[in-house]
């Protein structure tokens, strides 16, 4: 259950609504108080409430309406937000505004090297993939690997070349945070928070980056071997700590398969579109681990509703320091744009799209 509060109620309504909740709920029951798209509501995690009980709330003058959910994600819920959310990244750091969500109407594009290694190559694949027409750029400073020697990232100095790369080509730009302490500082330089696969169930990261100062939004890759319910439960830590835009980002699910990296689960997208408000992203890069199969799954992801595709673009992919394999061309890339606005265009003239 969620209540949602009043904007002009005052902070005596707000106590005797609170004085009746515990009267009603008792002390035992969680109860979570946030704000979301500008509004402060109350999230009732204990289940529903019985009919008594929600007539003596709704008389309250601080209730603006009740919310039944039923789902344990609450605040990432169709239930609670019927229309699909959108928000604007790239403008508060002087980068090229894109709209990311339902609002928009050609997929976003976001693309770039799995890592920043250097200067020139950073700058170079930045320039490549916006003339390739990729609306934001993807680089990795810090890089959490399976084998701890491999190349990690080059740290903050990656974060200062990505930001150099976005005043250099407008593009807004979106990179890994791996631990809360670094989420402040990540936030400084990135326009969007990249939580990875291997931190998805990571909860006190999950709280800081819903709790950044600067607002900043959050792509939260699925877990490799998570469930619809935990993914989008690690979504509503995010939102519950106060930030409402959140990305969901598939990228494969782990098989017994070797043939591919991962088991790109595209039945997700319209069945997250079902369950959620949020937008969400496909990465076939990760998912397939071959770049001669990323076009055809980016294809398929556009045509199974996807909001938008993340994908590892370098103008060499084999001299490329991080997953080389899985990388595709500028030209491969440039192909991708063309294909998915195509996709989406028909769609849409077709009259063919997802909940809105």
């Amino acid at each position: 259950m969620i209540i949602s509060i009043r904007s002009q109620a005052d902070s005596d309504e707000r106590a005797q609504l609170m004085e009746l909740l515990c009267r009603v709920i008792g002390s035992r029951q969680p109860v979570t108080t946030t704000r979301v798209d500008g509004q402060d509501v109350i999230v009732l995690a204990g289940g529903a409430l019985d009919e008594q009980a929600c007539a003596l709330l709704e008389q309250q003058a601080a209730v603006e309406r009740l919310i039944p959910v039923k789902t344990p994600y609450q605040l990432a819920s169709r239930a609670f937000k019927p229309r699909g959310s959108s928000f604007v990244v790239g403008a508060q750091t002087g980068g090229n505004p894109v709209t990311i969500g339902s609002e928009r109407g050609a997929p976003v594009i976001i693309a770039g090297p799995c890592s920043v290694e250097g200067r020139e190559q950073i700058l170079a694949n930045a320039a490549a993939v916006k003339a390739a027409g990729a609306h934001i750029l993807r680089g990795g400073a810090f890089k959490p690997r399976t084998s701890p020697y491999q190349f990690q990232g080059l740290g903050l100095e990656g974060l200062e070349l990505l930001a150099e790369a976005r005043e250099t080509t407008g593009l807004p730009v979106i990179t890994e945070v791996m631990e809360p302490g670094m989420v402040e500082v990540v936030a400084q330089y990135a326009d969007i928070l990249q939580i990875g696969s291997r931190n998805m169930q990571n909860y006190p990261l999950l709280q800081a980056a819903g709790r950044n100062s600067r607002q900043r939004p959050v792509m939260l890759k699925r877990g490799f071997a998570a469930t619809i319910d935990e993914w989008l439960l690690a979504a509503e830590y995010v939102v519950a700590a106060g930030n409402p835009d959140v990305i969901l980002c598939e990228r494969g699910i782990r098989s017994f398969d070797t043939h591919t990296r991962n088991v790109l689960d595209l039945t997700c997208v319209p069945l997250l579109h079902e369950l959620t408000h949020l937008p969400i992203i496909v990465d076939p890069s990760h998912a397939t681990g071959r770049r001669e199969l990323v076009p055809v799954m980016a294809r398929a992801a556009i045509a199974a509703g996807a909001d938008g595709l993340i994908l590892e673009a370098h103008p060499d992919p084999d001299s490329a320091l991080s997953d080389g394999r899985q990388t595709i061309s500028i030209e491969q890339l440039e192909e991708i744009v063309r294909q998915a606005s195509m996709i989406a265009h028909v769609m849409q003239e077709s009259g063919i799209k997802q909940v809105a």
